[in-house]
């Protein structure tokens, strides 16, 4: 079983968009995820639905509701022309964006829940050394959080690798554009070679079996700092 050109290139092009989409969503949703961790607002039921939808939305359909709004003829599509953007789907940037939605359950819920746990008390005490909110935030939050960030980190790039009905409805199969490891897969057992596929499918058994190795490592080592904070 030997990889070909086509295939290191969708692996890289899968890590490209895995690690890109990863950094971009654990900037934006750490003060979201610390905002419905602390607020009691109204709006605080519906904006975890909205984030949790991708986790019950079969792929297809949210991969085609993105294709109709992103398409030149739909509402954002024509807006984003307007902007002098070019066209999102079929392309990298529109894989990206259609990758933000769709992982983003899977890295502002450890982020949200990280957040959770962290008492008041510490906080209190900060505020009382004269820290200020920002301050507080980075010298106490963060280190609190840090088991937290790290399973955001894990889950949102394992989720991207995987993903294939959203990033097919999207981004099409362009090699060494939109082709990603997924669609890969597909492609050669489409074209009946079962040895590249195995070839391909053996990398994502191995890298599913170290994520969750490395998801029951930080559990482990969270709980017993779950004990102390209390």
């Amino acid at each position: 079983m030997v990889l070909t050109a086509e295939d290191l290139t969708a692996i890289w092009l899968t890590l490209k968009l895995a690690g890109l989409v990863t950094l971009i969503l654990l900037i934006a949703c750490t003060p979201v995820a610390w905002w419905l961790a602390r607020t009691q607002s109204i709006w605080k039921a519906p904006i975890n639905a909205i984030v949790a939808m991708p986790l019950v939305l079969p792929p297809s359909v949210l991969g085609f509701y993105l294709l109709i709004m992103l398409a030149p003829q739909g509402q954002i599509g024509q807006l984003l022309q307007q902007l002098g953007i070019s066209s999102l789907p079929f392309s990298f940037t529109g894989l990206v964006v259609a990758s933000l939605l769709y992982s983003l359950p899977f890295v502002m819920q450890p982020l949200q829940n990280a957040f959770a746990n962290i008492p008041n008390a510490r906080l209190d005490a900060a505020a009382t050394l004269g820290a200020s909110p920002l301050d507080a935030f980075f010298t106490v939050v963060l280190p609190l959080a840090k088991s937290g960030f790290l399973s955001a980190t894990v889950l949102g790039f394992a989720h991207t690798v995987g993903e294939f009905g959203v990033v097919l409805m999207i981004g099409g199969n362009i090699p060494g554009e939109t082709k990603v490891i997924s669609v890969q897969i597909y492609d050669h057992v489409e074209a009946l070679q079962y040895d590249q596929a195995h070839a391909l499918s053996i990398l994502m058994l191995g890298f599913a079996f170290v994520v969750l190795c490395l998801l029951y490592l930080l559990q482990r080592k969270q709980m017993p700092q779950a004990r102390s904070i209390e």
